[in-house]
């Protein structure tokens, strides 16, 4: 297969993977409020269930994995734990209890771990720096794919067959993308014949990638990342979006049921059609575009994110004041639009501004805090808000704690301001320390 060909092979079987790895967190947003009557859950318990439960697993163990990945085949990474996290999917549709599901979700959690931080990991050694938006823009659609099938496949399995069957049914298809990953791709640092290391097309790689004497310490990963004054930004600016998005998107289709009357089936066939088209949409130009007129340009792609990042709180607050259901989906769509041109312009900007040997380390990290603090606790947040609000505004109370979360977008936007003043200043320090490991 040409090298040309082969890149892009690469990233729709990434693609794969990241769609069926998102499609089991939309399906239990689905599901959650059939799982809150048949296994007599709290909002509270649903959000430990859905928050920190899974995030401080997939936080911790994404460290260890993302150690393995910058050293060693990530092909075998994610195909092994594409394996683990599919077979316990459909282990959760077998659980009698808060318990069970709470220890079964641990393994999912372990195994989407190893999707996110080696593949983009592998993305950035085929794609130049120029490409890199465009080219994680398009591995990042995998999430759009996921609302595409996720929430129509999830809420109709749901309606007719109930929670446990969809469960069942959801996890299968990772097993045979677990092995199309392991017998068709190809890890680049494996050696040829001859002994000299595998050479994308974009060009060679650096001894830096190629040395396995190269791999730093946790500890000296952290102090360069730490050491980063644009690294900290995005960190902290990840780490909000990540508690105010999954703090509301979690608690979404409860919303619709309890505010508009709306069954699981026709929840997944709007917000199939209003996420899945939008994000796609905003995932793809938001790379295409930074490729296209900010190559190269970082900066000018963390100010442009910072503006959007704002326009989308407010898009995403005026969900909540929407008197009926299409008003609401309707503004939702734009939201979401929005919000979804930062995918690829991000990552990218994260797998630039570190040396090639930290690069999943660095996303593991990222994804870590922002679990631990967005995942663990944003759903959590939103549940225990609405319980206290219940005794004020009844049935509402959930649109009222939705609501309340949306201004933090702002705060995640001025991070992402800040981080745009010192990039440049960062890729340059980054540039003179890359000639220093390259020099004899």
């Amino acid at each position: 297969m040409q090298e040309g060909m082969y890149r892009r092979y690469l990233l729709a079987v990434l693609l794969l993977i990241q769609a069926f790895n998102g499609v089991d967190g939309l399906t239990l947003v689905i599901v959650l409020q059939n799982i809150k009557l048949d296994l007599h859950l709290t909002d509270t318990q649903l959000g430990f269930l859905s928050g920190i439960a899974f995030a401080l697993f997939y936080g911790v163990m994404g460290i260890p994995i993302a150690r393995w990945a910058d050293r060693g085949n990530r092909i075998t990474i994610i195909a092994t734990t594409t394996a683990l996290w599919s077979v316990a999917v459909s282990l959760c549709g077998v659980a009698a209890n808060f318990t069970q599901l709470l220890l079964i979700r641990v393994f999912v959690a372990v195994g989407e771990a190893g999707c996110i931080p080696p593949a983009q990991s592998l993305i950035a050694d085929y794609f130049p720096r120029a490409e890199r938006p465009r080219a994680i823009g398009i591995y990042m659609l995998g999430g759009s794919v996921s609302v595409l099938i996720g929430y129509t496949l999830a809420g109709w399995l749901n309606q007719l067959y109930g929670w446990r069957a969809t469960f069942i049914m959801i996890g299968l298809p990772g097993v045979a993308l677990a092995a199309l990953a392991r017998f068709t791709l190809r890890e680049p640092r494996i050696a040829k014949g001859n002994g000299a290391p595998y050479e994308p097309e974009n060009g060679p790689m650096s001894p830096a990638m190629s040395r396995p004497s190269a791999q730093p310490s946790l500890r000296e990963v952290c102090t360069k990342l730490w050491a980063s004054v644009t690294f900290r930004h995005l960190l902290v600016a990840f780490s909000l979006f990540y508690f105010f998005g999954c703090g509301i998107l979690q608690w979404q289709p409860a919303f619709f049921i309890r505010s508009f009357g709306l069954k699981t089936g026709d929840i997944g066939n709007w917000f199939s059609g209003v996420y899945g088209v939008t994000t796609f949409l905003g995932t793809y130009w938001g790379g295409v575009l930074a490729s296209r007129y900010a190559a190269n340009r970082e900066p000018l792609q963390l100010k442009a994110l910072a503006v959007m990042s704002c326009l989308f709180g407010a898009c995403s607050a005026s969900v909540y004041l929407a008197s009926n259901r299409y008003e609401a989906f309707a503004l939702l769509g734009v939201a979401a639009l929005i919000g979804a041109t930062g995918n690829g312009p991000l990552f990218a900007a994260i797998q630039t501004l570190v040396p090639p040997r930290m690069r999943a380390t660095s996303v593991a990290l990222i994804y870590l805090v922002a679990n631990l603090i967005g995942v663990g606790f944003g759903p959590l947040a939103a549940g225990f808000l609405s319980d206290a609000l219940r005794p004020f505004v009844g049935e509402e109370s959930l649109r009222y704690a939705l609501l309340a979360l949306c201004p933090g977008y702002v705060w995640a936007a001025w991070h992402l301001w800040r981080a745009s003043l010192s990039i440049r200043r960062d890729l340059e320090s980054l540039a003179i320390d890359q000639c220093h490991v390259l020099a004899p």
